[in-house]
């Protein structure tokens, strides 16, 4: 522990603690910053210093007191650090007028107005000219990925993309490219984001402080379609959207608002609307038996989740060579994009081709998976248009529904009759948990009962990666759980290199897995809205009155009518994939 003084007031911190962190202690104070981020989920700090914006003056023994990033320089004993003088403040001024001279004056049309960082402190420093004039930055727009939308000319170099693509999920998409007034973080040549290894996760959306990263708005596609008569237009939404969707209307995060959630949908015009989570039963329904024969068998194990398109992407372009053990399932909203324009059309007596299907989901990649090849047939994909809850919300706004004064409505039938076990898809452990529900049930003929539903082993708040030993009266599973694709990689290279002696793993390449998405509200460091997101959703589960998949009243029906029997002909031809080796050379 050192003794340093900030503004006068004495501290004790530990050692090697920055100067920006240890600010914190003092309640009132905020050191403004923009390079700066706390990534507290994943055990970093990102501080590389480039902005200068958090610049305070440090006073060491007899030397000259000097500016100094707060974010880069750790307290030292008897430190004197001073905030807020004059000299400091003009500084930061200065530094936010050179940025903005190179930004461009969109914020009324821009994606991120009112959500923009660098908005926000221009008017915290009562900035409403542009003092520095002359040549701006001119990059074309990238928007070939279907999934997020790079706009160079509002990147301010702070770095952040770059530290959480390259060290947080080493996906290694983004780098610095140029020198001086030309510098931005980028693809290497610049290249577009499809043309890469880009996983579009959506991580580096999420921390991007202005919008030089967002994602790829399809609203207004789903504005046309609502307002096209020939078109029957349904949605999905996926169960961390029932979590986080509050977050945008004022209500704290974790808030359950699943029946404000599909009131509001109803009201923009959908003629049903659908849970996800019945379709993460279904997925339960298949992977568990998939699961079961792969144990049995010996083979192509460990079997791996395949619910996160993010994480499916980075296997196939980065370890090609385990493409045989992920489940064949398709993910949960691509289950209920095949099961819409099947099962369901033909219940309604509707050709597929006039069928609509919007997903609102918390994830980026999932942008990408609608439009994955395989996830079309005859012309027809399984799921038409993506959206983001940030999306959904301005939509919410855009059709002025008051969100907050909305009665509680219910799913619609029978794509909408869920189970806790399908609700709790969206963390960390979720999917594992859900499965094992059903497999041991399943394998041993015993039912679950009481808290014995709940498999705490494979429950996680946020580690890296989690191991635990499952026992089937007798019959012990080795079970891996990870969030986020660093953490992803270390499991991956050690089945690689045959240390592994796993039978399941699940992967989610967003902390906390779907609640920690790069389509849900934006935290701005936040993290623990994060972990209320996940303890709102094990909270509905413990509240549900079935917890188990496979006594979902619904899909026994619709194996019992349309599909036959997990794993047969009908649902491997609608509800199972395959992959392909996408790696770049």
């Amino acid at each position: 522990m050192v003794k340093i003084e900030i503004n006068g007031t004495p501290l004790e911190v530990e050692a090697g603690t920055t100067i920006i962190e240890a600010s914190k202690k003092i309640e009132g104070l905020e050191i403004p910053a923009l390079c700066y981020m706390n990534l507290g989920l994943f055990k970093l700090d990102h501080h590389v210093a480039s902005c200068r914006i958090c610049m305070v003056e440090v006073t060491q023994g007899q030397a000259k007191p000097r500016l100094m990033p707060s974010c880069a320089v750790p307290v030292a004993e008897g430190m004197k650090i001073v905030t807020n003088t004059p000299e400091i403040i003009n500084h930061r001024r200065n530094v936010l007028e050179l940025l903005l001279s190179d930004h461009p004056f969109e914020c009324l049309t821009c994606g991120k107005n009112l959500e923009c960082e660098l908005q926000t402190l221009a008017k915290k420093f009562n900035i409403h000219e542009v003092k520095y004039k002359g040549e701006q930055s001119t990059y074309p727009l990238d928007i070939s990925s279907k999934a997020i939308k790079r706009d160079l000319n509002k990147c301010i170099m702070c770095r952040r993309c770059e530290t959480m693509c390259n060290t947080v999920q080493t996906v290694g998409t983004l780098t610095g490219y140029g020198r001086g007034f030309t510098a931005v973080v980028g693809t290497a040549g610049l290249e577009p984001l499809k043309d890469t290894n880009c996983t579009f996760c959506g991580q580096c959306v999420s921390v991007c402080p202005t919008a030089a990263l967002a994602e790829i708005n399809y609203t207004k596609d789903v504005w046309s379609a609502l307002a096209n008569p020939k078109k029957t237009v349904v949605v999905q939404t996926a169960p961390a959207v029932r979590t986080s969707i509050g977050e945008e209307f004022g209500f704290a995060a974790g808030y359950d608002g699943t029946g404000k959630l599909v009131a509001g949908l109803k009201k923009m015009g959908f003629n049903a609307v659908f849970s996800t989570d019945f379709a993460a039963d279904l997925t339960i329904m298949e992977e568990s038996k998939e699961l079961i024969d792969r144990i049995q068998s010996g083979k192509n194990l460990p079997i791996l989740t395949s619910c996160c398109p993010g994480w499916v992407n980075f296997l196939e372009q980065q370890f090609p060579s385990l493409l045989n053990i992920p489940s064949t399932c398709k993910s949960p909203m691509q289950m209920s994009g095949a099961i819409t324009k099947s099962y369901y059309a033909q219940k309604i007596g509707i050709d597929p081709k006039d069928l609509v299907v919007v997903a609102i989901m918390p994830c980026l990649a999932k942008k990408y998976e609608a439009g994955r090849e395989e996830f079309t047939k005859d012309g027809v994909s399984d799921v038409d248009y993506v959206l983001s809850v940030r999306e959904l919300a301005k939509m919410f706004r855009e059709a002025g529904v008051n969100f907050a004064a909305l009665p509680d409505a219910e799913f619609d039938n029978p794509l909408g009759e869920a189970t806790g076990a399908g609700t709790i898809f969206a963390t960390t452990g979720g999917v594992i948990e859900a499965a094992l529900r059903t497999a041991y049930e399943t394998v041993t003929g015993q039912e679950l009962k009481g808290s014995d539903i709940e498999f705490h082993a494979v429950r996680t708040a946020m580690e890296g990666v989690k191991e635990a030993v499952v026992d089937f009266n007798g019959l012990k599973l080795n079970i891996a759980i990870t969030n986020g694709l660093g953490n992803a990689r270390k499991v991956l290279e050690k089945i690689e290199a045959g240390e592994a002696n796993y039978h399941a793993i699940e992967i989610m390449a967003c902390p906390g897995g779907c609640i920690g998405g790069g389509g849900q509200p934006y935290i701005h460091g936040d993290t623990g809205k994060i972990e209320a997101r996940r303890q709102g959703l094990y909270k509905i589960d413990g509240n549900d009155k079935l917890r188990k998949s496979h006594l979902n009243p619904s899909i026994q029906k619709l194996y019992k009518e349309f599909l036959g029997e997990p794993g047969g002909h009908k649902a491997h031809e609608l509800l199972h994939t395959h992959y392909s080796d996408r790696s770049k050379g």
